[in-house]
C-alpha cells in the first residue's frame, strides 16, 4: 500500500513560540510553511496578527500569509482549498510542508478531512442576522446559535460576529448543523499522514509572554495601524472585528481610555489562548512540546516522531 506523503502541524495558544521554532525546523529539513492564522492571511494587518516579517522569516517560503485585502471574507472552507493546493506544491519542490498556526477550524479542516458544503449566501437571510445583531446585541444572535449547535458554539467566541452568524446560515440552508455536517464529512480518511504537535507552558509565564507582546506592539504602532486601514478601506474591514484590532477601533471611537484599551486587550488575549489551549486538548493524537526547552530540544522531538513509522504501520 502506498504510503501517503507526511505533513508536519505545530499549532498552540498565541505568543507561545510557533513562528521561532517552525523556521528553524524549516532551515533543518528542508521545509516550507503554510500559515494556519485566520489573521495572518490580511494585508495591512502586520503588528496586530505577529506576523513574521521578511526578516524573520529567514527565506523559508510561507503560505497563504498576507494575501487577501482585509474587507474581504475568507471562510474555512477557502482555506481548505488553498492550503491543499500549497500543500501539493511544496511536495512537487521536492520539499516538506509544515503547517503553523493557532486558528484551531483551519487546523482541523486539515487534519480531519472535514468537507464543507458550498453554501450560497443568502443575502436577504444575513441581513436579517445583521439588523438583530443591532437591534437585540451579538448576545441574542450567540444564544440562537447556541440552540441549534451547541458543540459548535463552545469553541466560538460570543464576540466572534462572523462565525456565529455562520453556524445561524449553515443551518438556515441546510437544515443541518455544522457539527453534524463536519460529522458527516470526517468519514473520509485524509489524504495525507498528519504529525501534530502544539506548544504549550506554565499558564502564568504565558500569560506575562501575551501581556508582554501587547505592550510591544503598542509601542510598535499598533493604533496606527488601525487608523490606516481605516482610511485606506471605504467600508468597514471584516478584519476589524478580530482580537487585537476591534478593541483600538473603540478607543479610536472614544469608548475606552488608552489605557482601557490596553489592559481589556490583554484579557482578551489571555483569554484567547486559553480556548485555543481547550480546543487542540480535545485532539488526543497531538504531541504536546513544552515552549519553554530549547527550540533544538523540540526540534529534535519533533523529527524522532516524524521519522517513525507512517501512522496504520505494523
Amino acid at each position: 500500500m502506498k504510503q501517503k506523503p507526511k505533513v508536519i502541524v505545530i499549532c498552540g495558544p498565541t505568543a507561545s513560540g510557533k513562528t521561532g521554532l517552525s523556521i528553524q525546523l524549516a532551515k533543518q529539513i528542508d521545509g516550507e510553511i503554510i500559515s494556519s492564522d485566520s489573521m495572518q492571511i490580511y494585508q495591512d494587518m502586520n503588528i496586530g496578527t505577529a506576523k513574521p516579517s521578511v526578516e524573520e522569516r529567514q527565506g523559508i517560503p510561507h503560505y497563504l500569509l498576507d494575501f487577501l485585502p482585509p474587507n474581504k471574507r475568507y471562510s474555512v472552507a477557502d482555506f481548505k482549498k488553498d492550503a491543499m493546493l500549497a500543500i501539493e506544491t511544496i511536495l512537487s519542490h521536492g520539499r516538506v510542508p509544515i503547517i503553523v498556526g493557532g486558528t484551531g477550524l483551519y487546523v482541523d479542516s486539515l487534519i480531519y478531512n472535514i468537507e464543507y458544503p458550498e453554501i450560497t449566501v443568502d443575502l436577504s437571510y444575513r441581513n436579517q442576522l445583521e439588523e438583530s445583531a443591532k437591534k437585540e446585541g451579538l448576545a441574542s444572535l450567540y444564544k440562537q446559535a447556541e440552540k441549534i449547535d451547541l458543540q459548535a458554539m463552545q469553541s466560538i467566541s460570543p464576540n466572534d460576529k462572523k462565525r456565529i452568524m455562520r453556524v445561524l446560515e449553515i443551518y438556515h440552508q441546510t437544515g443541518k448543523t455544522k457539527t453534524q455536517l463536519e460529522e458527516l464529512s470526517r468519514k473520509t480518511l485524509p489524504p495525507y499522514d498528519y504529525h501534530v504537535f502544539a506548544i504549550n507552558m506554565d499558564r502564568q509565564i504565558l500569560y506575562d509572554r501575551i501581556n508582554l507582546r501587547v505592550d510591544k506592539m503598542i509601542e510598535q504602532g499598533l493604533i496606527e495601524e488601525v487608523k490606516n486601514i481605516l482610511q485606506k478601506y471605504e467600508e468597514f474591514p471584516t478584519a476589524m472585528q478580530g482580537l487585537g484590532y476591534k478593541e483600538v477601533v473603540s478607543y479610536l471611537q472614544g469608548k475606552m481610555t488608552k489605557e482601557e484599551m490596553i489592559e481589556k486587550l490583554k484579557m482578551e488575549t489571555r483569554r484567547y489562548a486559553k480556548r485555543q489551549l481547550t480546543w487542540f486538548r480535545k485532539n488526543k493524537e497531538i504531541i504536546w512540546l513544552n515552549g519553554l526547552d530549547p527550540i533544538q530540544k523540540n526540534i529534535q522531538c519533533i523529527l524522532e516522531e516524524y521519522s517513525g513509522k507512517t501512522k496504520g504501520e505494523k
